[in-house]
């Protein structure tokens, strides 16, 4: 592989035995992502261009990307056309693979304990741990951001950070707000004092108004819509006949599920398919299942020699793991690093 890293980093001392790979998730996305990994890689250019003729291939909507290829929407921007749902998606599914198949041999030649991916990134998660091709994989992630485009766009819904806030504090904002109308739920616990609330734009703002009521501070995110809310039923039940149309097989290594902040069966596709469906309508516990992956590795005695590696794009994973425990380094991989 031509992609290298720093020789300082966790993975590159002789103690570390085994990985943690976790993927980013709608967020994380910038223009010029993966772009450095695809110039240095050619492992990484093989997949952005694998990428780039199923795009085409799948694509239905080509007034919004003009017949522009996924990648050059990547690298070149504008950001508000990779900001939209159907686009960010497979656009982030692409680059977190690339970079994988990128990462120098100091941090691929040690066993993968598990998979961890932020919403969208449980699909890339997934994939890096066999449950399915890369092209499935990337056919999937594209219907998936079309079906949740489209709900977001008829539902006309929101999403509200609560700072501060405990879960239970999160579900009494709900209760209070959805008293004067609208729907209302957690949908991320991204890490202590940092919970999403998602639904009707009306509950939304009365969210804003009660939440100092009960000690935390609300913001309003710009977000197309209502994810991992009900507003999202639509677009689940669309999910789930997609799904039993795609191959899954056994998984290879430990992948954690958003919703039930546990790993999945490793040989139970109909369930899996059922978590993926649910994920679209339930919250994200990215919190508990950082902090359930570290307690596991921790009660089988691998903590120490295990390393967190953040693929690209960004790094917003390794800082809700500072928050949800600061004892866990975790590197990013948003570029390439040069051997020292």
């Amino acid at each position: 592989m031509t992609a290298t890293s720093n020789a300082t980093t966790p993975a590159a001392t002789s103690s570390i035995v085994q990985t943690v790979i976790l993927c980013p998730g709608q967020g994380a996305q910038s223009v010029g992502m993966a772009k450095a990994w695809g110039e240095r890689s050619p492992r990484a250019r093989a997949v952005i261009a694998e990428a780039d003729r199923i795009f085409a291939d799948g694509y239905h909507s080509a007034s919004a990307c003009d017949g522009r290829t996924l990648s050059d929407i990547a690298f070149n921007g504008p950001q508000e056309l990779l900001n939209r749902t159907d686009i960010s998606q497979p656009a982030l599914f692409t680059a977190a693979v690339a970079c994988f198949h990128a990462l120098p041999e100091t941090i691929s030649a040690h066993r993968v304990r598990a998979f961890a991916g932020l919403s969208l990134g449980e699909y890339t998660a997934l994939h890096l741990g066999g449950a399915f091709s890369f092209e499935d994989g990337l056919r999937l992630v594209m219907r998936r951001g079309q079906l949740m485009q489209h709900a977001a766009e008829t539902s006309k819904g929101s999403m509200v950070a609560l700072i501060g806030a405990d879960e239970t504090q999160a579900e009494e904002v709900c209760a209070r707000a959805t008293a004067m109308g609208g729907i209302l739920v957690p949908a991320n616990f991204n890490a202590p004092g940092q919970i999403v609330l998602s639904g009707s734009v009306e509950a939304c703002d009365n969210a804003i108004t009660v939440a100092g009521d009960v000690g935390v501070r609300g913001t309003k995110l710009q977000v197309a819509g209502a994810f991992h809310s009900p507003l999202m039923a639509s677009a689940a039940e669309a999910m789930r006949e997609v799904l039993a149309k795609v191959s899954i097989s056994p998984l290879a290594a430990e992948v954690w599920s958003n919703v039930t902040a546990l790993p999945h069966e490793r040989a139970n596709p109909q369930l899996l398919r059922q978590r993926l469906v649910e994920q679209l309508v339930s919250p994200v516990r990215w919190s508990q299942s950082c902090a359930s992956l570290l307690a596991a590795i921790s009660a089988d005695g691998t903590r120490a020699g295990t390393a967190f590696h953040e693929l690209a794009p960004g790094s917003v994973l390794k800082g809700l793991m500072r928050r949800i425990d600061k004892t866990c380094e975790v590197v990013p991989h948003d570029q390439p690093h040069d051997q020292a």
